[in-house]
């Protein structure tokens, strides 16, 4: 309902990138805050208890469509602290029913398990490392921005969603915390 345009997602930071970037909604963060904090803002009106940070593809695997590998730690941090806000104040106006804040970990643009080419059924272009690697830094964002849990987000991978859950877990041993973990699954 938005309409939101090409300029909307680069704002004044990025006006000057080299493609084109409408569609990377995560961007909107950087871009757009008042947008996304509207938007959660909105469910928590409704009746939300938990928000979901806007870091679906905030993933270095994701943003590589963009060019934007470069912004996804800032984009998870972002993400975590604008739905922080929201939460925060929504709480402040009723102490008794607190909200939270879910950390995303999106399914990256890639599987580990299926090859994307038919002719070569043992490629992949990604590895279980790379996967890895990506959920920890966004990880690591998400638990700075302020998130309360992590949300493994519409997993169709077993393969990627074990990465992820092995890069929460590597990344809370590592920072000595401990969040609630959930999964979200959707059958390919």
């Amino acid at each position: 309902s938005y309409k939101l345009e090409e300029e909307d997602y680069r704002g004044a930071r990025l006006a000057d990138w080299p493609q084109d970037v409408k569609g990377n909604n995560d961007l909107l963060l950087l871009s757009r805050p008042d947008v996304i904090q509207a938007i959660e803002k909105a469910y928590l009106d409704a009746g939300a208890d938990i928000l979901e940070t806007n870091t679906f593809n905030a993933t270095q695997v994701s943003q590589a469509d963009y060019g934007m590998e470069s912004l996804v730690y800032e984009l998870n941090v972002e993400g975590a602290r604008l739905a922080r806000e929201v939460a925060d104040a929504k709480t402040a106006e009723t102490p008794d029913r607190p909200r939270f804040v879910a950390g995303v970990l999106g399914p990256t643009s890639r599987t580990c398990s299926i090859s994307p080419d038919v002719n070569n059924p043992g490629y992949r272009n990604v590895t279980f490392d790379l996967l890895v690697e990506n959920y920890v830094e966004a990880t690591r964002g998400l638990i700075e921005g302020g998130a309360d849990l992590i949300l493994i987000e519409t997993i169709f991978d077993t393969l990627n969603a074990k990465a992820a859950i092995f890069a929460v877990q590597q990344v809370f041993e590592d920072e000595g915390v401990e969040l609630p973990i959930m999964i979200s699954g959707t059958i390919t």
